[in-house]
């Protein structure tokens, strides 16, 4: 293919991963940009930077952007925050359209995370402050719509793990696959994840675990939403930052950036049609989600391209089993390269960026290398696809394919019964002030969806044996009988 002057590249990235001389978010950041810029080999890309997109964070800083200018030499650049709700590589996306398009030259994209210094200032009864920062970004993101409604959070709450689980369980329905088989698979192929993270410079566990550790309660790997146990789950109490510098191709040639440095976005896709778990028609299956993947698929198959290096969102299993489903790949452990959010990290609201730069590094050592990164937002709520190479194959294609998904996938009316016969289509069982609870997403006669609660232990226990999705059961109110 024939590049032009406004074909967007990647040009400098940077990693960071502290685990004992610990700074706050803030600091992060500059660290990360810095690296960034001098991973580029050439520091006068600081003057070319005109966009600067952060991710909010569990931090409380209303800007970084304007801050992280002053102290790298970036002037005029414009700042985004992308609050919670947003998919990352959203940011991406914007940022080779303002390339494409003529309207900057370069953008750092960048996130960062200090909750493990938290975590340590609380254990030591310490002090945790922060850098105060009030002045507000040019541009705030903001999705659209609530990830969850009243129905489902009086039951699940805020905590992603319960809503994730439930989807799970209805995966392994659909599979026809038991409850052991399906536990043990998932504790097989993440198993094999947390190898991979132990040889992850980066990453944040310092041994694998095997297969038993990850499948068995123990006071170290507590139940979180049943059949998730804490090391099936995203780690987010980590100090990690992660940057990406994005060049025009003019931009990159005249600082004469090493050709050993690029790294070529190729395409990327998204949906952004949000439904609230509970009303999804398909717990597993998702318009937005195989429009979004096919749209990638079909341009590999024009250009004749297959990916051979995967990092699928893994915020919990169901995350890289639904993209495998997707994409039609086998769910197994070369779906990720950085091993994990559970065993490589999962900062809060910036894992797509850190699994972006592992791809982007990856590719460089291995120039064969074609890379898809996937994304997730919220309750698995919105997706993206990206595919990288080190190599320009074509024009840079983008598609959202939100208006066609809003347009096939409707969202199911809740039920009004107060009692009755309804079907269960998925559950997770909690742990509650030392009892357990189970919480059911059911259809009624109808096809309306009703949010349940059991608290009958005898039939708790039997819902960890037994499969209960798909079968009928009676209620009183919001609760089974």
């Amino acid at each position: 293919m024939t590049k032009n002057k406004n074909t967007p590249v990647v040009i400098g990235v940077s990693s960071i991963n502290q685990k004992t001389q610990l700074d706050e978010a803030l600091v992060l950041m500059d660290l990360a940009t810095k690296q960034a810029i001098d991973d580029c080999g050439n520091v006068n890309i600081s003057s070319y930077i005109n966009d600067i997109q952060i991710p909010k964070g569990y931090w409380k800083y209303r800007d970084p952007g304007k801050w992280l200018s002053k102290k790298n030499g970036i002037s005029d650049a414009k700042t985004s925050i992308a609050k919670v709700g947003v998919l990352q590589q959203s940011l991406i996306d914007s940022a080779c359209k303002k390339i494409i398009d003529g309207e900057v030259g370069a953008s750092l994209i960048l996130g960062a995370e200090s909750r493990y210094k938290m975590i340590q200032a609380l254990k030591n009864n310490e002090s945790y402050k922060e850098t105060k920062l009030t002045t507000n970004p040019d541009n705030y993101i903001k999705a659209q719509d609530e990830l969850r409604i009243p129905e489902e959070e009086k039951f699940l709450g805020k905590m992603a793990v319960g809503y994730y689980s439930i989807i799970e369980s209805a995966y392994r329905f659909n599979k026809k696959n038991s409850i052991e088989s399906h536990n043990d698979k998932i504790a097989e192929i993440y198993s094999e994840f947390s190898q991979i993270a132990t040889n992850n410079k980066d990453g944040w566990i310092d041994r694998p675990f095997s297969k038993k550790e990850i499948m068995n309660c123990s006071p170290s790997n507590k139940l979180q939403a049943y059949p998730y146990n804490k090391l099936h789950c995203t780690s987010w109490n980590v100090n990690q930052a992660s940057a990406l510098i994005i060049c025009s191709l003019e931009v990159a040639d005249k600082l004469k950036i090493n050709e050993r440095k690029r790294v070529y976005p190729l395409a990327s896709s998204q949906t952004n049609h949000m439904i609230p778990t509970i009303q999804r028609k398909n717990l597993i299956k998702s318009d937005g989600m195989q429009l979004a993947a096919d749209f990638i698929s079909n341009y590999c198959n024009r250009n004749d391209i297959k990916p051979n290096l995967f990092d699928m969102y893994s915020c919990f299993p169901i995350a890289v089993e639904l993209f495998a489903d997707t994409l039609n790949k086998k769910f197994d452990a070369s779906l990720t390269i950085t091993g994990g959010m559970p065993y490589a990290g999962g900062p809060l609201n910036h894992f797509v960026l850190t699994s972006t730069v592992k791809m982007i590094e990856k590719i460089r050592e291995d120039i064969s290398g074609i890379g898809l990164v996937t994304g997730v937002s919220g309750l698995m709520t919105k997706q993206s696809y990206a595919l990288w190479a080190k190599e320009c194959i074509s024009k840079y294609e983008f598609k959202d394919v939100t208006s066609v998904a809003k347009k096939l996938d409707i969202p199911v009316k809740l039920s009004n019964l107060e009692n009755g016969k309804v079907m269960v289509i998925g559950y997770t069982i909690l742990e509650e002030d030392g009892k357990n609870k189970a919480i059911l997403f059911c259809n009624d006669k109808d096809n309306k969806r009703k949010v349940l609660v059991c608290d009958n232990q005898k039939y708790i226990k039997k819902m960890k044996k037994v499969e209960w999705v798909g079968k009928e059961v009676e209620f009183v109110g919001d609760y089974l009988i």
